[in-house]
């Protein structure tokens, strides 16, 4: 299909995120005579300025108010001002005080917002105290934290500004590749899935799978098999992954109920990995995620980490951690196969929650 030559108009603007940094080093003399200060209490740092607003550092030297962290020290940043809503990136390092090498203890807490119903972010368990006593960072009954703010202030948006383009049409070779295959014309080999017989050409397998282009042109296939059984696969998975190789896209999966629609993602998800197709996981994996609920994450994380689904793994652990919804997992039928099949997933989900809680 010809590109039509007529230029049409566009514009075009960007935006770009404004922000204040600022360090701030906070010294702790006398480090063996805060201990035993008490589980949830602080001590307060002097008051600084990053983008326009006062903040503090907070050090807990027996843990914050959790029973889990009475044997780390916590560390927090604070908004003093009040009455106003601030974006903040926090990152927290102890500095080395033999040699003053870079920082090997450092905690990065995500943009959170701070406001006076959420003042304080920080990290519940930085180090353990029994690791910081044997460490370089303890030196003559001193600490040494560094606290890097960010505070984004605002976002910038250049001007409108015109570009003339030439529209190109979508390209048609999807099409082309589907007739291909429904037509069936000249095809070289034949896949035997529970009595239904799908044929196909190697070729066009071999360019889309590794799997394939080893089975059919390796040193067992030898570019000389005519027939393949294929085992432990359901013929209209089977059919959608050659759709997908000839097509690039899925199956419609709108007329399927949730529930319906997220058990077929699963089985093109497993066929998607068995054969190595990266592109068809991942389009899985999304139809997977919009789908995610209480009573299916356990079961959808087991199979996210089953199958090396990174992206859909985090997307179940962030939506566990969301909103305290673990009690109400935990009574879920899939979280029993969670426990059994997946037992390390666990250590993930627990360093996600640590790695940023409120004070």
């Amino acid at each position: 299909m010809a590109a039509s030559q007529e230029p049409w108009e566009k514009t075009t603007s960007r935006c770009a995120a404004e922000t204040d940094r600022c360090s701030h080093v906070f010294e702790i003399h006398n480090y063996s005579l805060h201990k035993g200060l008490g589980t949830g209490r602080y001590i307060h740092s002097a008051t600084f300025t990053v983008g326009g607003h006062d903040w503090c550092i907070g050090f807990c030297p027996d843990g914050d108010s959790s029973e889990e962290s009475k044997d780390h020290f916590s560390v927090y940043l604070k908004l003093l001002s009040k009455g106003t809503e601030v974006r903040a990136i926090i990152d927290f390092s102890l500095v080395n005080l033999v040699n003053t090498l870079p920082c090997l203890i450092s905690t990065q807490v995500e943009a959170s917002v701070f406001n006076d119903a959420d003042p304080c972010w920080g990290v519940r368990y930085f180090s353990k105290r029994s690791e910081l006593e044997a460490s370089p960072y303890l030196r003559d009954d001193r600490i040494v934290i560094n606290c890097d703010v960010t505070v984004i202030t605002g976002t910038k948006v250049s001007q409108s500004e015109k570009m003339c383009c030439i529209q190109v049409p979508p390209s048609d070779m999807s099409h082309d590749f589907g007739r291909l295959f429904n037509a069936a014309e000249r095809t070289d080999v034949a896949f035997k899935v529970k009595g239904e017989v799908f044929r196909a050409h190697k070729i066009v397998l071999a360019t889309q799978s590794p799997v394939f282009k080893a089975e059919l042109y390796g040193p067992v296939g030898e570019g000389s098999r005519e027939t393949v059984t294929i085992q432990d696969m359901e013929p209209a998975v089977f059919k959608a992954l050659l759709q997908f190789i000839y097509t690039d896209s899925l199956p419609a999966l709108d007329d399927l109920d949730g529930d319906e629609r997220g058990e077929m993602a699963k089985h093109f998800l497993v066929a998607a990995d068995r054969y190595a197709m990266e592109r068809m996981k991942l389009m899985c994996e999304s139809v997977l995620c919009k789908g995610l609920k209480v009573e299916n994450v356990a079961e959808t994380l087991a199979l996210a980490d089953q199958h090396h689904c990174i992206e859909l793994k985090n997307a179940c652990i962030a939506f566990i951690n969301s909103l305290k919804r673990m009690d109400a997992v935990m009574e879920s039928s899939g979280y029993k196969h969670l426990k059994r099949a997946c037992p390390d997933v666990f250590i993930d989900i627990w360093e996600k929650v640590a790695k940023s809680r409120r004070m």
